[in-house]
C-alpha cells in the first residue's frame, strides 16, 4: 500500500497508548496527520495487554493487540513517546502547544537487543505492578514479552538515602544486594567504582550512609560499612588489574600520594592519560597510611589497593618532596602538561595551651606518623591525651600499644572538656578504647 505523505494535514497528539490510543493514532496517521503517541508506561498496550481474554468474542487479547502494536511501531507518521506524560497544554483549538515530560529509561535503545541477559544478573527485586503485585520482577525489565518498544527499562525512583548521604555517592544498596546473592566480586566492583579505597572506608569511614538508612526507623540501620569491608575482604580479585593503554600524549604530574592524589591517578589512567605521582614520604597512602594506626587500618590492606592503582600504569615515585627534589615549574619544563597538587595536611592545629612545646608534649598527627613509620618513640609510664575525637582515641590506643621507658605498657588517660555524650568520637571507638584499658576524664581542660 502506498505510504501517505508525512504531515499533509498537520500534527496530532494522542495521549494514552492503550488499544484505543493506538487505533486512534493509526486512523489519524492514515488520514495524513503526523501523530505523536504519548504513553506513561514504558510500552504501549495499556490494560488490554494484561488481559488473557476479551469479551464478548473470547478472542485472545494479544492476538487482537499485537498486529496494531506492530503497525503503529512501523508507521512512518507515528512517533511513539513512552515513559512520558503530558504536563501542560496551551493555545487554541487547531494550534496547541504541548509540554511532555519524558522519564529516562537508563538503557540505550540503539544498543538494547532485548536479549534478557540484564534481567538474569540484576540483583534488585521489586513488586511487579503489571501483574497486579502478585509477584516480583527485577529493577530492569520489559513490561511484557511482546512490548513495543522492545527496549528494556530501569526503574529508578531517585537515589537511595544511603547513596545520597555518601560523600562519593557509592551505591550501597547495589553492593549489599549483590552480597545477598553471594556475588562478592561484583559487590567489590560496585563499591570500588567511585572510590579506589573501599577497604579503607569499610574500616575507618564515619559511615554517614548508616545515619540516613531508613531501616533505622524500623529497628536499626543496616551495617553498611561492615558489609563493604566484607565485600572487599571476600570479593577483591587476587590478581592485579591489567595495565591500561595510554590514549593521549599529554602527561600529568601529581604531587602527593595520598587518597586525593592516588584517586586522581586512577581516574586519569582510566581516561587514558599517563601519570606520575610524587610522594614525599617513604610510603604511599598519605594520612591513610601515616595518620591511622595499624590496629584500625592494616598497612597490607591499604597497600593492596595502592598496588591495584599502580598496576593500571601509574608511575609512583617515593621520597620526592616538592620544593626540595623538584618544583612545579620544573615538572612543566620536563614535559608534563598539567600538575595536580594534592600535598595533604600533615601538620596538627596549634594548641592554645602554654607549655605545649615542652619535652614530652607531642602533637597527635606527628605522633601517629612517627608510630606508623616505625620511628623510635619512647613514652613515659603515664600518657595523657587531650581531646575527645577519633584522632584522640587513635592516639590513645596507639600509645597503649607502645612500651614505656620502664619496659611496660603505659597507662593512658583521655582528658576531655565535655561529657561522654558530647564526645565527637564514634561510639565504636569509645567502647573499644575502654575495652583496651584507656581511662576517660571528663570535664577536664588544660590551663
Amino acid at each position: 500500500m502506498a505510504h501517505t505523505p508525512r504531515s499533509t494535514t498537520g500534527a496530532a497528539l494522542v495521549v494514552g497508548g492503550g488499544v484505543a490510543g493506538i487505533q486512534c493514532s493509526l486512523d489519524l496517521a492514515e488520514g495524513g496527520y503526523k501523530v505523536y503517541l504519548v504513553e506513561k508506561s514504558p510500552a504501549l498496550g495499556g490494560h488490554m495487554a494484561q488481559l488473557d481474554k476479551t469479551f464478548p468474542t473470547n478472542d485472545c487479547s494479544m492476538c487482537t493487540l499485537a498486529p496494531k502494536l506492530v503497525e503503529a511501531s512501523r508507521h512512518l507518521d507515528i512517533d511513539i513517546i513512552t515513559n512520558a506524560e503530558l504536563m501542560e497544554l496551551t493555545g487554541d483549538p487547531g494550534s496547541f502547544n504541548a509540554k511532555v515530560f519524558r522519564r529516562a529509561r537508563f538503557v540505550d535503545p540503539a544498543k538494547c537487543t532485548s536479549c534478557n541477559e540484564c534481567v538474569r544478573v540484576c540483583p534488585v527485586k521489586v513488586r511487579d505492578n503489571y501483574n497486579e503485585g502478585l509477584g516480583e520482577r527485577t529493577a530492569i525489565y520489559k513490561l511484557y514479552p511482546q512490548a513495543i518498544p522492545g527496549t528494556y527499562t530501569v526503574d529508578k525512583k531517585g537515589y537511595a538515602p544511603c547513596k545520597s548521604n555518601c560523600p562519593v555517592h557509592t551505591s550501597a544498596q547495589g553492593y549489599i544486594a549483590l552480597i545477598a546473592e553471594g556475588r562478592f566480586e561484583e559487590a567489590y566492583r560496585v563499591a570500588s567504582e567511585p572510590n579506589p579505597f573501599p577497604s579503607v572506608c569499610g574500616r575507618v569511614c564515619a559511615h554517614p550512609c548508616e545515619t540516613a538508612c531508613t531501616r533505622a526507623s524500623v529497628d536499626e540501620a543496616v551495617s553498611i560499612a561492615g558489609l563493604k569491608r566484607f565485600a572487599c575482604d571476600h570479593g577483591a580479585p587476587a590478581e592485579l588489574p591489567d595495565k591500561l593503554p595510554v590514549l593521549y600524549d599529554e602527561k600529568v604530574a601529581i604531587v602527593g600520594g595520598g587518597p586525593a592524589g592516588l584517586s586522581c591517578a586512577r581516574d586519569l589512567a582510566q581516561y587514558g592519560y599517563a601519570t606520575t605521582v610524587f610522594e614525599a614520604l617513604p610510603v604511599a597512602g598519605g594520612m591513610l597510611r601515616v595518620g591511622i594506626p595499624d590496629h584500625r587500618m592494616p598497612p597490607d590492606v591499604l597497600q593492596r589497593e595502592i598496588d591495584r592503582i599502580c598496576a593500571l600504569g601509574v608511575d609512583l615515585r617515593l621520597n620526592q618532596r616538592c620544593g626540595v627534589d623538584f618544583t612545579v615549574e620544573g615538572l612543566l619544563d620536563d614535559g608534563y602538561h598539567a600538575v595536580f597538587l594534592a600535598p595533604g595536611l600533615h601538620t596538627s592545629a596549634p594548641a592554645p595551651v602554654r607549655g605545649d612545646d615542652l619535652d614530652g608534649c607531642l602533637k597527635a598527627v606527628e605522633f601517629l606518623r612517627a608510630v606508623n613509620l616505625g620511628h623510635p618513640l619512647p613514652v613515659g609510664d603515664n600518657v595523657v591525651v587531650i581531646g575527645g575525637g577519633d584522632v584522640a582515641f587513635d592516639t590513645a590506643r596507639a600509645a597503649s600499644r607502645l612500651t614505656s621507658a620502664g619496659g611496660r605498657a603505659p597507662e593512658v588517660t583521655i582528658a576531655y572538656r565535655r561529657t561522654r555524650e558530647e564526645m565527637p568520637a564514634s561510639r565504636e571507638e569509645i567502647e573499644e578504647g575502654l575495652d583496651e584499658g584507656v581511662k576517660l576524664e571528663y570535664l577536664a581542660i588544660p590551663v
